[in-house]
């Protein structure tokens, strides 16, 4: 035997024996793996639901209504959307693509991860019905062994018809009947080829690619189906180029029934969990935050346009919850502002609720903004500017804060910004996909959460049938703002509830802070919101039109109105306490009439008299540093002085809190002509002479002068039979300081 086949025959042998030694392995591996054919029919699900307390939602009892399809009652068009983007070689393989296998295996090696999976419409078939969810090589060997033994027991018809009525769509959706009535209102074995690319596009992600949620996201999904079904030949050119250019048509239906709105949410959060969805369908308890009670009031109140409502507790969950149009994005207006503007510009100490901005006309390179009155207010403080909802100055805060900065603090409360998101018409609410009411009253609750944001949920924890834990709600609550900035905050939006635009909650008999927003103009508003809060609860109410028709609604009148009676509802028979408005801040004390006449905020002099002091509050570390002097050492600009008719007058510049020292010097003599409070104009008739005048203000605190900076005046001729100019001296340090 020569050299080279010695070689070839170890090299068979030994690829021999791998290959036996994998086999076995492989056999040994799944020798568990039995395919259960009952699994492969859509099982009768229980997934039964209890409130907050312990109680069973009857009407939240999800049975499995049987709702299967026949695969020749579907359209091709239907059946090709499924192969064309999940498997286009579904008919001609034994159950395994071995090319797009292999391929997912350099990828995976490539990535040092399970990436991509290659599995075929049988292999998910298997996964979802008998196996986990995890990535792991036993799993996949079993779904490998499950597939082949599924292939041998069933037609190809067979296998898609069943894979059809198991598969998931979101909202709950178990199954294509399911889905095609969920989304479309019919029957699956009437859905357009349009409705049917919509639903395979759900399958790779059913929250990210809902219609309801993500019509944006749904719609290229859509479009990428029907790109595969053109491929694959299934539909021509003209049909694809019509089909890509036809709108969403998914129309979600509200049902009438009790709690549907809190059931419908709790379905769209579980969508989100880290959980695997088929691990639901032999059933499972899930316990909620609804308070069976609050929920039945806000289904009871009555409204005339689209509407929602969201209550909210302390302790992270959603107590109340009730839609018209679900749980979509909208516009947020003016409620933004206290989140997204001033409470970023009060971290960064660029302002404090008592700093002034001029509410003014003005143009940003083309963008003017208005006020909802269509009025200019001169100066105006944050807090006003707060709680009139202003829109000037929240443009000019967000301006001088940077959108840079703004999204530093949008990150932390989990909300990303488009590109073109990032103008100045972010600080009116100015979004491309809006928020969520629930999005909005979480972000609310940050402040009377002491600057910590956490999501708030509806489902508390899910349990199997079988006793196993599934899920249970844990959330660390991730740092926004300081506690200094939420008392302020809390402080301002108190104050709007008492007189602002939400003054319709004042007397209301304990702290509830609020703001109200409305997006429109004025032919009619779109949207009306009002978001309260207390130390227990945050309350969101929504009033608008589904499809963007203009209301007569506002968020000052028409919500605020079902914000007090769900108040009244929640503390019927206890007060909330106090919101916290002192953590983290200093009451300092700020000269008045610099403040008030020529808006400087500067610390009070330690001799100030009580009436030019003015107590403001400050975060922590924000405290003015430049201090007054003027009454520890008063100063004035020059008087004027001018001589008349032998009559020599002094015009003093009026200073009401100081008195003042008037002397007459002639040939080196003194003498004081006047002593005492501040007049208008001191007057004296000396002799004829050449005169120099000078005067010295004081304060006196009630036991000392404290005597300021003498000013000597321009000499003055006296002339009993003319007049005499005065002589013009400038005084450049006075003038300048007159111009601070």
């Amino acid at each position: 035997m020569t050299k080279f086949l010695k070689v070839s025959l170890i090299i068979s042998l030994s690829f021999l024996v791998v290959a036996l030694s994998l086999t076995a392995a492989f056999f040994i591996i799944t020798k568990d793996a039995k395919l259960d054919e009952s699994k492969l029919i859509k099982p009768n699900q229980n997934v039964i639901i209890y409130d907050d307390n312990g109680n069973e939602i009857t009407s939240a009892s999800v049975s499995g209504k049987n709702k299967s399809v026949e695969i020749e009652n579907l359209t091709p068009h239907t059946i090709n959307a499924f192969i064309a983007s999940e498997d286009r070689a579904f008919y001609s393989h034994n159950g395994l693509n071995y090319k797009r296998m292999i391929k997912a295996l350099f990828t995976n090696i490539a990535s040092r991860s399970f990436k991509e999976g290659a599995s075929t419409i049988s292999q998910q078939l298997i996964k979802n019905t008998h196996l986990s969810n995890d990535k792991t090589i036993t799993r996949k060997l079993n779904e490998i062994r499950l597939t082949k033994q599924l292939e041998r027991a069933y037609s190809k018809d067979e296998i898609l018809e069943m894979y059809l009525n198991t598969i998931y769509f979101g909202h709950h959706c178990y199954g294509l009947q399911s889905a095609a009535e969920f989304y479309f209102d019919k029957k699956a074995e009437n859905l357009s080829l349009t409705e049917s690319a919509t639903l395979v596009g759900l399958l790779t992600s059913p929250n990210n690619y809902s219609p309801f949620k993500n019509p944006e996201k749904s719609l290229a999904k859509r479009n990428t189906v029907l790109k595969s079904m053109l491929e694959c030949g299934y539909i021509g050119q003209d049909e694809y180029e019509s089909a890509i250019n036809t709108p969403l048509n998914a129309v979600q239906t509200v049902s009438g029934e009790k709690n549907s709105s809190y059931i419908n949410a709790v379905f769209d959060e579980l969508e989100t969990l880290d959980i695997n969805v088929y691990d639901l369908t032999g059933g499972c308890i899930i316990r909620t935050y609804l308070d069976n009670g609050l929920q039945s009031y806000i289904e009871g109140l009555n409204f005339e346009t689209d509407n929602a409502i969201i209550v909210t507790s302390a302790a992270g969950g959603v107590s109340a919850f009730k839609s018209t149009v679900g749980n979509v994005r909208r516009q947020p207006g003016s409620t933004i502002k206290p989140a997204l503007v001033y409470a970023p510009a009060i971290e960064e100490k660029l302002l404090s609720p008592f700093t002034k901005i001029l509410d003014e006309r003005i143009d940003f390179g083309g963008y003017s903004p208005e006020n909802y009155d269509k009025k200019y207010h001169g100066y105006v403080t944050v807090a006003e500017s707060l709680k009139f909802s202003y829109n000037v100055p929240a443009v000019k805060t967000l301006n001088s804060l940077t959108l840079d900065t703004v999204e530093k603090y949008l990150t932390r409360m989990n909300i990303s910004l488009e590109d073109d998101e990032r103008n100045l018409s972010l600080a009116l609410g100015g979004m491309k996909y809006g928020l969520t009411l629930k999005e909005l009253a979480d972000r609310f609750s940050i402040f009377s959460n002491g600057g910590k944001y956490a999501p708030s949920h509806f489902i508390k924890e899910i349990i199997s049938n079988s006793g196993k834990t599934i899920y249970k709600a844990e959330t660390t609550p991730g740092p926004v703002f300081s506690a200094g900035t939420c008392s302020l905050m809390n402080e301002m939006l108190i104050e709007t509830s008492k007189s602002g635009t939400a003054k319709s909650l004042a007397g209301i008999g304990f702290d509830v802070a609020t703001k109200t927003g409305t997006c429109g103009n004025s032919e009619g508003n779109t949207d009306a919101y009002a978001i309260s809060y207390t130390s227990e609860h945050c309350i969101g109410v929504w009033l608008g039109d589904k499809d963007m028709k203009r209301l007569n609604v506002t968020g000052g009148g028409s919500c605020c109105g079902y914000v007090k009676g769900i108040l009244s509802k929640l503390y019927g028979d206890h007060t909330p306490k106090n919101l916290d408005t002192n953590e983290g801040t200093s009451t300092v004390k700020i000269d008045a009439e610099d403040y008030y006449n020529d808006n400087k905020i500067i610390l009070a002099d330690d001799l100030s008299p009580k009436l030019n002091v003015l107590e403001v509050k400050v975060v922590s570390g924000n405290e003015p540093k430049e201090k007054s002097t003027k009454f520890s050492s008063p100063e004035i600009r020059s008087p004027e002085i001018s001589v008349k008719n032998g009559t020599v007058n002094i015009l003093l510049c009026q200073t009401k809190y100081y008195a003042y020292l008037i002397k007459r010097s002639f040939n080196g003599h003194f003498e004081v002509i006047y002593d005492g409070k501040w007049q208008e104009t001191i007057s004296d008739t000396p002799d004829n002479g050449c005169y120099v005048y000078s005067v010295t203000p004081y304060y006196f605190d009630g036991e000392n002068k404290i005597y300021g900076k003498e000013i000597s005046l321009p000499p003055i001729n006296v002339n009993s039979t003319g007049t005499s100019p005065q002589v013009k001296i400038p005084n450049l340090v006075n003038d300048e300081w007159y111009n601070l």
